[in-house]
């Protein structure tokens, strides 16, 4: 799957997850959206379930800074808007908090539910914490990648009490 990034630029640079994986040339920068990607967006109605795989041609991460999220996210992005179902962080700024997930976390959990693990693990191969957030969301991840539709996700979260 072809990933893609549009960066803000709000984050120390040496901390941002998405410029290293782009540095790696594991994904690429954009500026503009095609109608058939798969934008992850924390604020989106809907969550990304396996069936989406069908609808996209690529996954595409907003890189920003939590702290400006709701500005950067209000911008009019094309593309089919999904959020992620709940996940806790494995980065150290973040760890096990629910949803505050850097954008190659992000990433790596849109891949995983897709059905693309080996390349979503590959990911955090570039990062020390990276198997971190795996093992905090190995489970959920599996559980979530074989799921029919949303209404599983609740129960799923439920049974994890992540809800």
């Amino acid at each position: 799957m072809r990933l893609q990034i549009v960066m803000f630029y709000q984050d120390d640079p040496k901390k941002c997850t998405a410029a290293k994986i782009i540095k790696f040339g594991f994904a690429q920068s954009i500026k503009k959206i095609n109608s058939k990607g798969l934008v992850l967006d924390p604020f989106a109605e809907k969550t990304i379930i396996p069936s989406d795989r069908h609808l996209v041609n690529s996954v595409i991460g907003i890189d920003c800074s939590w702290n400006k999220a709701e500005s950067a996210f209000s911008t009019k992005f094309s593309g089919i808007k999904r959020k992620l179902p709940p996940l806790l962080a494995g980065n150290p700024v973040n760890y096990a908090k629910l949803g505050k997930l850097t954008t190659v976390e992000a990433l790596c959990a849109t891949l995983v539910i897709l059905g693309y693990k080996d390349q979503g693990l590959s990911l955090l191969d570039k990062f020390k914490w990276g198997h971190t957030f795996y093992e905090l969301n190995q489970n959920l991840l599996e559980d979530y990648s074989k799921i029919n539709d949303e209404i599983e996700i609740n129960k799923i979260a439920s049974d994890y009490g992540l809800i």
